[in-house]
């Protein structure tokens, strides 16, 4: 099969392209960014893919930090993230609802790329809408020739669009959530440019509810079989169907997994990995809202995910029913020098990977993401206040305070530019104790204490390589968005 669909995901020689954000890196200067260099060769078949872009809108749990734009980030690895635009939009419907959900990027046959979203502004889950939101991007970078589509005139809704290349009608599918009447099913409709589309048919109907379609043609890999997951809509839990065909039906009778869910569970992505005989399976949580989980697998035509460690993968601040393509070195270094790379950084526990290190009443703690207001997780990590060689991390929502111990206990002051507060407020970056991938930080004036929760409380204690090992988890923290 010859196609840029999501099964294009081979690897090939890669080019020099130097993309640059700040990730973890202990060893690494505060002032400078890691340089991720790769090699790219003359060849500009887009089959070449070293990484990926995530498209998502935004909702928090108080809806301070809900934002419903196109978002986008990227990865190299489709499992830590890296937001663009500051987490911002990059572009935001002006027509219909005038905000989106679910959005969805597919790269077209001529490597161009597709974005369509559902047509909903918030969260009026019965409001009745028969169009999507279509935009044509050659680069993500620029997004021409908005509009809406209608796709059926039904009196229900056109959730989570998807699309795929159909090599057998020569034509791209259009699969939605929707009621026909009789239950949630998964609608098609055919289109060759997204403008005109066929009649709506039923695609997807397995004899009960089920909405959020994902589907993964030849398995990523080209292969003879198809792989379509969705959310049982009254159970809360992904599933699995193939099928050897794209026709509509075609899955009905295919589901071959059990249940896959950690809480209320919806949005199914699936993922082929670039570089290993691996997938991965995204989902996106409602109790509670926000939460992505990831299960992989060696072998997509068992019925075998198996949960990953939070400590390896992290979705962008506020992500919701995203979608993940891969892309190009080229591509995603192009991306980053449009859009930017955020300038704060969030901080994970090691040992409690769903804590995120945040200031509460000016105390600093870890809490169990998600949780409003957002910015209280996020830190600009500036040269150290008393010694550049060091950092000091400096709220985003107040931009005037910074971390600090105080009677050894890490607090959020005002800095007073005192010789004493400067010294309180610097740390020294070193490779973490649990994991030398990861980073702890060692303070200033007090170099034998590092920084570490207690009852999810911060503070600086001391740390050598044979204290615990609970302490040395308790000190080891992911710098990451």
């Amino acid at each position: 099969m010859s196609s840029w669909n999501r099964w294009l995901v081979g690897s090939c020689a890669l080019g020099s392209v130097a993309l640059s954000a700040c990730i973890d890196d202990p060893t690494s200067s505060p002032t400078s960014t890691r340089d991720v260099t790769q090699e790219i060769g003359d060849s500009t078949d887009l089959a070449a893919n070293s990484g990926f872009v995530m498209a998502y809108f935004k909702e928090s749990p108080s809806a301070s930090g809900s934002n419903y734009g196109l978002h986008l980030a990227v990865s190299s690895d489709s499992l830590n993230w890296t937001p663009l635009n500051q987490n911002n939009p990059v572009v935001t419907p002006t027509q219909g609802t005038l905000g989106l959900r679910d959005p969805f990027i597919l790269r077209k046959q001529d490597g161009a790329f597709e974005v369509i979203a559902t047509d909903l502004n918030g969260t009026n889950f019965s409001l009745q809408n028969q169009f999507i939101h279509v935009w044509d991007s050659m680069d993500l970078r620029t997004f021409t020739g908005y509009r809406r589509v209608k796709l059926h005139s039904l009196p229900t809704h056109s959730w989570a669009p998807e699309a795929f290349w159909d090599p057998s009608r020569n034509q791209y599918a259009i699969i939605y959530s929707a009621n026909n009447g009789t239950r949630d099913v998964i609608m098609v409709n055919y289109t060759t440019d997204f403008i005109a589309v066929s009649a709506a048919q039923v695609f997807f109907d397995p004899g009960f509810n089920v909405i959020d379609a994902d589907v993964l043609v030849g398995g990523g890999t080209g292969g003879a079989t198809n792989y379509l997951y969705y959310k049982v809509a009254n159970g809360g839990s992904l599933q699995g169907a193939r099928s050897s065909s794209l026709n509509p039906g075609s899955f009905n009778a295919g589901t071959y997994t059990s249940s896959i869910a950690h809480g209320g569970t919806e949005a199914p992505i699936l993922v082929r990995s670039l570089t290993a005989n691996t997938w991965y399976l995204w989902g996106d949580t409602y109790t509670p809202n926000g939460v992505f989980y990831a299960w992989q697998t060696s072998n997509i035509d068992s019925n075998s995910w198996t949960a990953m460690d939070q400590k390896l993968y992290t979705q962008p601040l506020n992500s919701k029913h995203a979608t993940i393509q891969p892309i190009t070195a080229t591509e995603m270094s192009n991306l980053i020098a449009r859009w930017g790379a955020p300038t704060w950084n969030r901080l994970k526990s090691y040992n409690f990977p769903a804590r995120y290190v945040r200031h509460l009443n000016n105390v600093a703690r870890i809490d169990t993401y998600p949780f409003d207001p957002s910015p209280d997780e996020q830190w600009r990590i500036v040269p150290g206040l008393a010694d550049p060689t060091g950092v000091s991390f400096q709220s985003v929502n107040f931009p005037t305070m910074y971390l600090r111990h105080s009677n050894f206990a890490l607090v959020l002051n005002t800095n007073d530019n005192t010789a004493t507060f400067r010294a309180d407020a610097t740390f020294t970056r070193v490779p973490g104790f649990a994991d030398p991938s990861w980073t702890s930080f060692r303070s200033f004036n007090f170099p034998d204490r590092f920084i570490r929760h207690a009852n999810f409380v911060l503070r600086i204690d001391p740390i050598t390589a044979s204290s615990s090992t609970t302490a040395k988890q308790d000190a080891t923290f992911r710098v990451g968005f």
